[in-house]
């Protein structure tokens, strides 16, 4: 299979041949480390104490991160299974990783599923979460953070559905041959990458607009047929961070019957993690375009040791400075999928009523998912 490196501009990211896969991974022979993540990082609310609508109805985290190692063992996701998640999105891939890589992740990802039928299942349809909500499992389904790795093909988009994707954004923070990244030049949709949300639209994935600059955004949503996400962003009113997205960008993605799930990541959320300050982005969120717009994607680093990033790539390329909310991964604050429980918790004591906080905890991707993944 042809592999690739990236190669950048200042705000460019475009893909060229090589014969190595710049990547931290084993070799075909070797099998990946022992998941490290494993253990909860704060304290899970007891199951006594989880609301009933919680344990009664589709709990959906729209994005986590686990290392994007081939033959990974995924075993930290029963972190989302013991806090009563029944979907949860995974990324497969982001722009600086090569498509083989990907495509290595994704095997590995849907082989470790495959042999764990007792917890787990692989999301193909809503009648596989619904059944892994009723036998007490964990749905999963895979997300792309980029679309370098279609090679400018959209054929791919199809296969990548096939193999499990069922949710991506185009451009991870830097500019690309078919979007713009929140971190570039505020570029919008390019010719090919117009055909690409159509075809995303065609071949049934969910439409994400995370990471992406603020036209691309616009345009996508201009585009788009179907619902519109952002997987995890948060308010910048709230938060001033080039990750987070403003009011023209929330009312748009309302009128396209899509979501905004809230993240936890401690640079997007502002001054602390706490269930309040999430809480804090949901009211603002509700308050422009309503209940039925606003979900979760908490986007938990599963190991935040690992680094996906190929030698040779500069983090501060990707991951920029920005005053006052630097993202350093060793400080790095993070909502983690224990908090679930809380959160519910937390929105009926702020007055969410339970038909509310059915839908932000995971009814409206549900809705959403129905219309776009046909």
């Amino acid at each position: 299979m042809l592999t690739f490196l990236l190669t950048q501009t200042a705000d460019k990211i475009t893909p060229r041949p090589s014969g190595e896969i710049p990547m931290n991974k084993p070799t075909k022979t070797q099998s990946s480390p022992h998941p490290r993540g494993t253990k909860a990082t704060e304290p899970l609310l007891p199951r006594k104490d989880w609301p009933q609508l919680y344990m009664d109805s589709v709990i959906w985290d729209a994005h986590a991160c686990l290392p994007l190692l081939p033959n990974y063992d995924c075993s930290a996701l029963e972190r989302h299974r013991a806090a009563g998640a029944t979907y949860v999105s995974v990324n497969v891939g982001m722009d600086f990783n090569p498509l083989s890589q990907c495509i290595r992740v994704i095997a590995g990802f849907r082989d470790w599923i495959k042999r764990h039928p007792d917890h787990y299942v692989l999301a193909d349809t809503l009648a596989d979460i619904h059944r892994a909500k009723k036998e007490g499992k964990l749905a999963i389904g895979f997300d792309l953070e980029g679309s370098v790795m279609l090679d400018d093909d959209l054929a791919m988009l199809g296969l990548y559905r096939d193999l499990g994707v069922r949710q991506m954004h185009l451009a991870y923070n830097r500019d690309n041959q078919i979007a713009g990244g929140c971190f570039g030049k505020n570029q919008g949709l390019t010719k090919l990458g117009r055909q690409v949300v159509q075809e995303i639209n065609r071949v049934g994935i969910i439409m994400d607009c995370s990471h992406s600059a603020k036209q691309t955004s616009l345009d996508v949503m201009e585009v788009s047929t179907k619902p519109v996400v952002f997987s995890h962003s948060n308010a910048k009113a709230l938060c001033d961070h080039p990750r987070n997205i403003d009011d023209e960008q929330i009312k748009a993605v309302g009128r396209t019957g899509g979501i905004v799930a809230i993240t936890g990541i401690g640079p997007f959320l502002g001054a602390d993690i706490a269930t309040d300050t999430i809480i804090r982005h949901v009211d603002y969120m509700v308050e422009r375009i309503g209940v039925a717009h606003v979900g979760i994607g908490i986007d938990y680093s599963f190991d935040q040791d690992h680094s996906d990033l190929p030698a040779g790539e500069d983090p501060a390329l990707w991951w920029p400075k920005v005053k006052g909310a630097e993202f350093n991964f060793s400080t790095l604050r993070f909502v983690s999928p224990e908090r679930l429980p809380d959160i519910a918790a937390g929105l009926l004591k702020h007055g969410y009523k339970d038909a509310d906080v059915i839908a932000i905890m995971g009814g409206n991707f549900m809705r959403v998912a129905e219309v776009c993944w046909k």
